[in-house]
């Protein structure tokens, strides 16, 4: 499969030119408001002296570093700002492919389509490792697959696509597996405001030199736009401790530094957002979920048990999962949602659905009519 080349703007643009209203249920981008905080931030940010317009610290916001490692539980030295979760991806995995001893990539059958994609532009060799039926991820099964060949093990959890999350038993499980064979576990938990079942342990929970944790604002604040994201490595004075040290210099090369405002506008809204801000939007996207699996169940689907992130990853009788059928969904049925063939040849059966829009129970009853018609 062809992972660098991403089918998400195909459907995207399929949809724009359909003849006919389309609800989107392919992007991640949420669709309620920011923290009102963040607004503030960047109103205060507009009035600021000149001296704050010009290049922050190139690893970011000294301040908003220390707000994320008194958060997080980390020293300040561990952390860099990127833009957003996916450069923190691309650093981690780059630099355990540059400095743990394997040049191979432990992904999550299926798999977030960019984690393999990033894996194939660094020249990696891959490996999958296969989801449990019900979607979760089983450490023997890494076990079986983790060898001295990998350099990283890339996992997600709260999952795109599946929706679900890892405990602690797993996560812990994972890191030591890496610990074993000399690889890095990477942990992306862009999702972890999004946790339904009480299950979700992050990687940070383990003490250890071989995890690093990859984050961002994105999803949590609503601000997929702003692209402030962070990664906390191993401690640059530990074992493994020249992997922050090449990430800084990969992300300066490469960037120079991050967004100046919008991590200004971050840092006020971390400060300054009530708990309340989030768990309203728990409460709303489980009744989006509680909507749309009701849909599901009535089409005689079969899915996976959202437990976390926003997402639905189904399978319908006798329809699947290929970029003809999505194709087909958004012309007769006005419902744009993602191929399960770009996640997984293993998933062909399957199609997923992105929950962030407001019309999830306009999208559910087009659904149900749809697969009732048939």
């Amino acid at each position: 499969m062809d992972y660098e080349t991403p089918q998400f703007f195909r459907v995207m643009q399929y949809a724009q030119r359909a003849d006919r209203d389309v609800v989107d249920m392919v992007s991640g981008n949420p669709d309620w408001e920011p923290p009102q905080a963040l607004r503030e931030g960047l109103r205060t940010y507009a009035d600021g002296e000149p001296a704050e317009f010009q290049y922050p610290d190139s690893v970011g916001l000294r301040e908003l570093r220390e707000e994320i490692a008194t958060r997080r539980g980390v020293d300040i030295e561990q952390v860099i700002v990127t833009n957003g979760a996916g450069e923190a991806n691309h650093l981690a995995m780059a630099e355990s492919l540059e400095q743990m001893s394997g040049d191979e990539v432990l992904l999550v059958d299926p798999v977030y389509p960019y984690y393999a994609g990033r894996a194939e532009m660094l020249h990696a060799d891959i490996r999958f490792v296969p989801a449990t039926d019900r979607g979760g991820l089983d450490p023997a099964d890494v076990y079986e697959q983790i060898s001295e060949d990998t350099a990283a093990v890339v996992i997600n959890s709260p999952n795109n696509p599946l929706g679900v999350t890892y405990d602690a038993e797993t996560v812990h499980e994972l890191v030591a597996a890496a610990e074993e064979h000399d690889a890095m576990l990477v942990s992306d938990e862009v999702y972890d405001h999004f946790d339904y079942s009480g299950r979700f342990e992050s990687a940070l929970s383990v003490d250890s030199p071989n995890r690093i944790v990859t984050n961002s604002f994105s999803k949590s604040m609503a601000i997929t736009g702003f692209r402030v994201g962070y990664a906390i490595f191993p401690h640059p004075d530990g074992p493994n401790g020249g992997l922050m040290d090449g990430a800084r210099s990969r992300h300066m090369l490469t960037n120079v530094t991050s967004s100046r405002p919008a991590q200004a506008a971050v840092l006020h809204a971390l400060r300054n957002t009530d708990p309340s801000y989030y768990e309203a939007n728990r409460d709303l996207l489980r009744e989006r979920i509680d909507a749309f699996t009701d849909a599901l169940d009535a089409a005689g689907a079969e899915y996976t048990e959202p437990e976390g992130a926003f997402y639905v990853m189904a399978r319908f009788p006798g329809f699947e999962g290929t970029m003809d059928n999505v194709e087909r969904l958004i012309d007769e049925a006005g419902i744009a949602g993602m191929p399960g063939e770009a996640f997984s040849d293993t998933r062909r059966e399957w199609m997923r659905f992105a929950l962030v829009t407001p019309r999830v129970g306009e999208a559910a009853d087009r659904l149900a009519a749809f697969f009732d018609a048939r």
